[in-house]
Formats: structure tokens, C-alpha cells, sequence
């Protein structure tokens, strides 16, 4: 891409043309932001993560995914300091982001006007929902607003929850707590809970960049949310995290098992593996397929291409 051509497209980025409801990334721009995924898109843009890669991702820990993407140089896709609404319920999805700022008339009214003109109906903290598809995952930044910044309450959760099967994860706070606590699978991770109405607060943006906390997300990422906080995996890195973790799973559950039958000492198992440990782990692979946490296809395709 040439350099004015790249200018251009920064410039329409950061004031282009509200495409639905308000700014939104054209399918061009998302690609050009996303440039190493190769897999299949949402009619959006925005990468889309197979099924299967995604009920994996449940069973990965956020420190294996953080590993990961530390080792690919992705320093600041995690974010903590959260109030749950479910400690032990875990997120998992594509990311739909949505950017909101402090209220600023002239151009909510714009925002507004856009929106009702293209069909829009309701508060404009409604109108994101109208874009989830199932798997999605309601990431906003709302400021980190807590009194008068409360992005759903149960009636919008139980909207969210009908569209997406899955939940949400807000820079702000959410109202309702009693009432979102009785959406079974749904979850919200949330800066705070407060009783008051949203107010003073404008939509901007649907599927663009956004940053949260100390974590940059892009459309598409996948959320991987759990009590330690929330990790934002790109979405070409997500079948990356989950192979790395069930092998180190795997690798982990061995080491215990025969550190436990006292087979090996504490420094053979936490040092590098000789070629006999690498042995015995392939045989063990092999003995114990059926018992393991770990897909048996995914045990089989690590045998494939272990030369041990």
C-alpha cells in the first residue's frame, strides 16, 4: 500500500463514514488491521474463529495463553481488576467491540440521527446488540464509568444472552446484578456494579479498535475471560494458544504422574527432558489417550509428529 493511500485510510478510520448506527470499520479497513488472518470472515470483516478452536479455548488457562502470545510479542492483551458476575464461569468468544465516550451533544445528536435513519430503535447502549451473532462476545470501553455508567441491566442481558449465548465484558459498570444472576451461561465482567441509569455517556464506534485498560482488542479476538482477569487472543494466534496449552498440559499431568509414582526426581521433570523421559512420555501419550483432558484426535496429531 502506498504511503498516501495509507494515510487516507487513517484518516477515514479515525473520521470516516458511519456505515449502520455509528462509526464502523468497512470490510477493506478490518482486513488491512487484520492482515494475518487467512481464515474465514463474518459478512462484517472480522475473522472468524472456528467452533471447535473455541470449545478448546475453554479448557486453556490464562496463564498458558499469556505465555503464548508473550513469546509472539503481544505484551498488553491482558486486563485485570474486574467484579465478575460469576467467579467461575468462564468467557470464551469473538470479540464484537464497541467504543463509548463522554457525552458530547453535537455529536451524540449526529450518532443518533444516523442510527434512527437506518432503523435503529431504543437507547443507543441497545443498538450493539443488534449486531451479535452467536459466539459473540459484548466487549466495551466505556471509560471505566461506574455511578450513571451502567451499559445493560437485566433487560438488555437477557437480550444479549438470546443473541449471543455468551456475555459480556464492559470498561463500565452494569446494573441489575440480581437479575443477570438468573441468565443461566450468562456472564459479566464489569468494572462495578452501581444502581443508577446510564447517562452523559455517547455511543462512538461498532468493530473498531478499542483499548481496555492496558490492553488493545481488535473485532474479532477471542475472549478468554476467567477470575484472574480477561486475555484478548488476535484472532490468527487463537489455534496457536490451544495446541501450545494442551501439549503443556499434557506435558504438566506426566510430569506430576511420575513425579508422584517417584519414577523421576524434581530436576529431571523440571529440567529438559533426556531422550528417555521424551520416550516414556510418547508411550504414556499412547497408554493413557483415552483418559486424558485433551482431545484423543489432538493426542494423535502430537504423536504424528514426535520423533520419539
Amino acid at each position: 500500500m502506498k504511503t498516501k493511500d495509507f494515510k487516507l485510510l487513517l484518516i477515514h478510520i479515525a473520521f470516516g463514514g458511519m456505515h449502520l448506527f455509528a462509526q464502523e470499520l468497512t470490510v477493506e479497513q478490518m482486513k488491512f488491521l487484520s492482515p494475518n488472518w487467512e481464515g474465514e470472515r463474518f459478512e462484517d470483516g472480522r475473522p472468524k474463529v472456528g467452533e471447535a478452536i473455541l470449545t478448546r479455548m475453554k479448557n486453556v488457562t490464562i496463564e498458558e495463553a499469556w505465555s503464548v502470545l508473550r513469546n509472539e510479542g503481544y505484551h498488553n492483551q491482558f486486563e485485570s481488576g474486574w467484579q465478575p458476575l460469576h467467579e467461575n464461569v468462564p468467557i470464551v468468544g469473538r470479540a464484537l467491540t464497541v467504543q463509548y465516550m463522554p457525552n458530547r451533544p453535537d455529536l451524540a445528536g449526529q450518532i443518533e440521527k444516523k442510527g434512527l435513519a437506518n432503523g435503529a430503535i431504543g437507547n443507543t447502549n441497545s443498538w450493539p446488540i443488534d449486531r451479535l451473532v452467536e459466539g459473540d462476545v459484548y466487549v466495551a470501553d466505556g471509560f471505566g464509568k461506574i455511578v450513571d455508567g451502567t451499559l445493560i441491566g437485566d433487560n438488555l442481558g437477557n437480550a444479549i444472552y438470546a443473541k449471543s449465548k455468551n456475555g459480556v465484558v464492559f470498561n463500565a459498570s452494569s446494573r441489575d446484578m440480581e437479575g443477570l444472576s438468573e441468565i443461566k451461561g450468562f456472564n459479566a465482567f464489569v468494572r462495578g456494579w452501581h444502581p443508577s441509569f446510564l447517562t452523559e455517556v455517547m455511543l462512538m464506534s461498532i468493530n473498531y479498535p478499542i483499548r481496555i485498560g492496558a490492553a488493545t482488542v481488535m473485532p474479532g479476538d477471542i475472549i478468554l475471560a476467567k477470575k484472574e482477569g480477561v486475555i484478548f487472543i488476535p484472532a490468527h494466534l487463537a489455534e496457536k494458544v490451544v495446541v501450545t496449552s494442551e501439549i503443556v498440559r499434557l506435558r504438566d499431568l506426566f510430569g506430576i504422574t511420575r513425579l508422584k509414582e517417584g519414577k523421576y526426581t524434581p530436576g529431571q521433570i523440571d529440567n529438559q527432558w533426556t531422550e528417555a523421559i521424551e520416550k516414556d512420555f510418547s508411550k504414556w501419550l499412547q497408554n493413557h489417550m483415552d483418559e486424558l483432558p485433551v482431545p484423543k484426535a489432538q493426542i494423535q496429531e502430537l504423536l504424528k509428529k514426535r520423533t520419539w
